[in-house]
């Protein structure tokens, strides 16, 4: 009966873990209405936003030249899934030429600034036709 214990103890745990890496928090956004080297951020599609969160940082690498500095920003978070678009200011996307893929980084910070959960989202500029 012990044993039987221990190993119900052991799925509970790992099934647990499962439930908890499966509503890991997610990221996605559409370059649709972002005109050419546009200062304003898109808008940005959320899920599974940890519980306690009060403010998201976001910023922007561009991963074909990943030392210029896009920068980002952070918004307060009050709930929902949607950040509009235009919420900070940032350097836009603006290739020299081709296109290039851009990197958005989301951090769910609690009120003390700790991180909560981290999500990333990928997508070409100038989008693809």
């Amino acid at each position: 009966m012990r044993c039987t214990f221990l190993i119900a103890a052991m799925l509970a745990a790992v099934l647990s873990a499962h439930a908890t890496a499966a509503s890991a928090m997610s990221l996605s956004f559409s370059w649709a209405g972002v005109g050419a080297c546009g200062s304003s951020p898109p808008a940005f599609m959320l899920s599974d936003v940890p519980a306690g969160t009060t403010k998201l940082a976001f910023n922007m690498v561009d991963l074909n030249v990943p030392s210029f500095h896009h920068g980002g920003g952070t918004v307060a978070y009050q709930g929902g899934d949607t950040i509009p678009a235009g919420s900070f200011s940032y350097t836009g996307p603006c290739p020299p030429s081709g296109q290039h893929r851009y990197r958005w980084t989301v951090r769910a910070l609690d009120a003390s600034g700790k991180a909560l959960a981290t999500a990333t989202a990928t997508e070409p500029f100038p989008p693809r036709k």
